[in-house]
């Protein structure tokens, strides 16, 4: 009788822990979408293996380009398949506005106090510093280009060049080619005289440009010589690098900006996403994922984590900000859409 209870209870504990873990296992992932490429994998070493080691929730990780349609599409429709989303400070805003993202409740979250003031907004959470810089292969220019100036100057510096297609960072960097300076322009770009003065820029050199849409781009062009130089993201290149690229970055005329993780609205995971942000803003996860790629960590506390080296390639370094600007997120969520719809018509003449 004994013997028969003994295994009756050994065989409800087994079939009970059975269905816990097939339970578990059927549990929905986070999932969580970035940019992707080389910071994309850094995410994936840094964070998303990480926290389910540790947490025993599933990440599925996606990425995309940026494009804030496919969100509202999602919220308008209920038909939520993201849960945390990297997105840009002027979509963020846009975003929390039109009620995409959820608002942070950030006594709930609990790290206010340990990320720079930036990084703590509304709806979003900021997770690192990047820039927007121009890039070259210096195996394929007779001399280092400058500035901006030097990219539009097709004559002493032949070749093909990349830019984003889009008119954010693009139209910033036509007049800054213009001779405007970094105190000033968004003040220029803010009137009807100084957007035209960008796209007549633009036209000077529309012929020699190849648009780039994915941030993995421009370091692939510049390592198969389909162009000279380059807008890109400083990660990117600096992945180049360690691969024994000799591809070089002008920080004179960068726009830096945060990218922010983003909760969409009617995600079921808040509370997993809570725990993934919180997770993923401790000072040793942004150092990890920082010495993979060289972004600026929002938690303060990561740069003691860092090696003089690394810490050095960071667009937060005060070297690399000397002669950079800001990105104005108030500009491009005000100007952002208007401008882009003009971008995309003169685009395609």
């Amino acid at each position: 009788m004994k013997l028969k209870n003994k295994m009756t209870k050994q065989l409800l504990t087994g079939g009970l822990l059975t269905a816990g873990l097939a339970l578990a296992g059927n549990a929905q992932a986070l999932t969580v979408i970035s940019f992707g490429g080389a910071s994309g994998d850094a995410m994936q070493e840094a964070y998303y293996a990480p926290f389910s080691q540790q947490t025993g929730n599933a990440v599925t990780p996606g990425d995309y380009n940026g494009e804030f349609a496919r969100i509202r599409a999602m919220v308008e429709t209920g038909n939520v398949s993201w849960d945390v989303v990297e997105v840009e400070s002027p979509e963020l805003a846009r975003g929390c506005f039109e009620g995409l993202f959820e608002p942070i409740d950030w006594e709930v979250l609990g790290i206010a106090d340990d990320l720079i003031p930036a990084a703590v907004t509304e709806c979003g959470v900021g997770t690192f510093v990047w820039s927007t810089v121009l890039a070259y292969d210096a195996d394929r220019l007779p001399r280092a280009p400058e500035s901006w100036a030097d990219f539009w100057n097709v004559e002493e510096f032949p070749g093909t060049r990349g830019l984003r297609r889009g008119a954010k960072y693009t139209l910033e960097f036509a007049l800054l080619a213009d001779g405007v300076a970094v105190e000033d322009l968004y003040d220029v770009l803010a009137t009807p005289e100084g957007v035209n003065r960008a796209f007549a820029k633009l036209d000077e050199i529309k012929p020699h440009i190849q648009w780039w849409e994915a941030g993995a781009q421009p370091p692939q062009w510049l390592v198969a010589g389909d162009v000279v130089m380059s807008s890109a993201y400083n990660g990117r290149i600096a992945a180049a690098q360690e691969e024994g690229r000799n591809l070089e970055i002008v920080w004179n005329g960068s726009l830096y900006d945060l990218d922010y993780w983003a909760i969409v609205q009617g995600s079921n995971q808040a509370e997993t996403a809570y725990d993934f942000i919180r997770f993923a803003s401790q000072a040793d996860t942004q150092a990890e994922y920082s010495s993979r790629i060289p972004y600026g960590p929002v938690n303060p506390a990561a740069i003691e984590l860092l090696s003089e080296k690394q810490a050095a390639r960071m667009p937060t370094a005060d070297a690399n900000l000397e002669g950079a600007l800001a990105v104005n997120t108030d500009f491009w969520v005000d100007f952002g859409e208007e401008l882009e719809q003009r971008f995309n018509s003169w685009a395609s003449r």
